[in-house]
């Protein structure tokens, strides 16, 4: 099944390449700064009183901050990426539990020589906010917390742009995973008797971006991240954020956010997070 999701996603990359190539006449560039920086609330809210059918109050919130700082120049591309989001759920009685919590960073220097492909740095680093629990009947368990785990990948390689609305690059990576109290979780060696709280990778990146505006008021962005450790099909960590955004007026949208994620280090098992949201979206750049 890993393999399938492996070649599946590859043969989608191939799929974009392909049929991208045929883009019709670009438009001249337009180079300098180009700087985005995007808030969205969410909040959803039931309250019942002397429902007789039955229910529980509920009030979930999220918090999305989008940030894109990108350079463009005759002979280079500096592109840097930040996300912060927050959210929060509580039903009933029970108190209230973390829904979403990420931070991530990432920065890409593309070099412009004129050919086909370009080479390229990347940095990028990927982390929480508070303490992640999971629950049961017996109670909560902390399983994560800020910088526990973090995740940091330095690569180079090379990279294409076959369209305006998507970048492909493939490259030599180093990952680091670090941890502060839960390093059995996610970076420890179960081989050695000694805890390590860091565990470093070599191997090999291959991340596509796409950003592409499917109607007037719809935009899908959607990153998809393979990194292999070159230790078989097994060990290919995969990540795939797909995010589908229609703005029904200036402030309010409705947002699909889907994302795949696949590490055999933290479970054998694929995770999916998926959620609908409806919310106020403002512009402060």
């Amino acid at each position: 099944m890993k393999k399938l999701w492996f070649l599946g996603a590859l043969a989608v990359m191939a799929a974009f390449g392909s049929s991208l190539q045929a883009e019709e006449g670009k438009k001249a560039p337009e180079y300098g700064w180009k700087k985005q920086l995007v808030g969205t609330l969410n909040i959803s809210q039931t309250s019942l009183d002397n429902w007789v059918q039955g229910g529980e109050n509920t009030f979930a919130w999220q918090l999305d901050v989008l940030g894109h700082f990108e350079e463009d120049r005759e002979v280079f591309n500096w592109n840097n990426t930040a996300k912060l989001s927050y959210g929060m759920s509580k039903i009933g009685e029970a108190e209230p539990r973390k829904s979403v919590d990420e931070i991530r960073f990432e920065s890409v220097y593309r070099r412009k020589l004129g050919w086909f492909v370009d080479p390229y740095a990347a940095f990028r680093v990927e982390s929480q906010l508070t303490k992640g629990y999971t629950y049961s009947d017996a109670g909560k368990v902390a399983v994560s917390d800020f910088w526990d785990p973090a995740y940091l990948v330095e690569s180079a390689g090379l990279g294409f742009q076959p369209a305006s609305f998507v970048k492909s690059r493939l490259g030599i990576a180093f990952k680091q995973t670090m941890t502060r109290n839960f390093a059995p979780l996610y970076a420890d060696n179960p081989a050695t008797a000694k805890i390590e709280k860091v565990r470093s990778e070599v191997g090999v990146e291959s991340v596509s971006d796409f950003n592409k505006k499917l109607a007037e008021n719809m935009l899908y962005t959607g990153k998809l991240q393979l990194f292999s450790n070159l230790k078989g099909i097994r060990a290919v960590d995969v990540r795939w954020d797909n995010l589908l955004t229609a703005k029904v007026t200036k402030i309010v949208s409705v947002t699909l956010d889907f994302r795949l994620f696949y590490d055999r280090d933290v479970s054998k098992k694929r995770q999916i997070r998926q959620a609908l949201l409806v919310g106020l979206t403002y512009s402060f750049l």
